[in-house]
């Protein structure tokens, strides 16, 4: 299917690795002209360097943590009229939440909620005005189902989930769209951390862990980065202008529920 948006300029925030790569490859096989985004500078350029060789669109590499207003400005001086942004950040770490100070709890509510609304205030009337726009934020299922270590990851992500249902419906009508995308237990650095952490508290191995958690899954296996990737490109494609405040859950049938 050819979604449409070849040519179309997109922001990819935390996108050096993990779900965001998925996501900046999917938008560069589609057509995009990416800026891509991260801390580490050598794994951000392999990242870049791999989009270029495979697709030949144009790319941006952006070196900065995307919760600071320093890197939010590096972002948008890269591409300061997007088409297209994805909203990712790395959560934080698995922690009892009696250990959170209230210095944890603001920086992981700065992480997971207060970032992507600043970037959307930065982007959304640009892309009204020009009549096209496509907002996905990476939140996670943890806002669904709760996961014990990642309450403050959970409770920022559900917050930024709220705010955003309703910012969602005012824009509608220009061709801009909000939607969420949910990921459940992905093969990436963040899931096996949490089986890490899993196997120590349960006393056993991780590959046993790793092999619980698989089986836990109705589909008996961990996600693949590249399915994310898809999903999202087509949320930003110019099919998708009728989907909008939605949460597109990807788990593998992991969340049991009927709605």
């Amino acid at each position: 299917m050819d979604l449409g948006i070849r040519g179309r300029k997109a922001i990819v925030c935390a996108s050096s690795k993990g779900l965001g790569r998925a996501c900046a490859m999917a938008l560069a096989e589609a057509g995009c002209d990416v800026v891509v985004n991260g801390r580490n500078t050598e794994v951000l350029a392999r990242t870049a360097a791999e989009i270029r060789e495979r697709f030949g669109v144009g790319v941006e590499e952006v070196a900065a943590d995307v919760a600071t207003p320093e890197g939010q400005k590096a972002l948008l001086n890269a591409c300061p009229s997007p088409d297209i942004l994805v909203n990712n950040n790395g959560g934080p770490p698995l922690k009892d939440f009696r250990q959170l100070d209230r210095a944890a709890m603001l920086d992981g509510v700065t992480q997971n909620m207060v970032t992507p609304i600043e970037l959307i205030q930065a982007v959304i009337d640009g892309m009204a005005e020009r009549g096209f726009g496509r907002i996905v934020n990476i939140t996670s299922l943890s806002v669904y189902q709760p996961i014990p270590g990642l309450d403050l990851s959970s409770g920022a992500r559900a917050g930024l989930t709220a705010f955003l249902a309703g910012v969602a419906r005012t824009v509608a009508d220009k061709n801009v769209t909000i939607n969420n995308i949910l990921p459940g237990k992905f093969d990436t650095d963040r899931i096996r951390k949490t089986v890490v952490f899993a196997a120590e508290k349960a006393g056993i191995s991780v590959d046993e862990q790793a092999e619980r958690t698989a089986n836990e899954i109705p589909a008996r296996r961990l996600g693949r980065p590249e399915e994310f990737g898809h999903a999202c490109a087509f949320l930003c494609s110019q099919h998708s202008g009728f989907i909008t405040g939605q949460n597109l859950i990807l788990d593998g049938g992991l969340f049991n529920s009927a709605f």
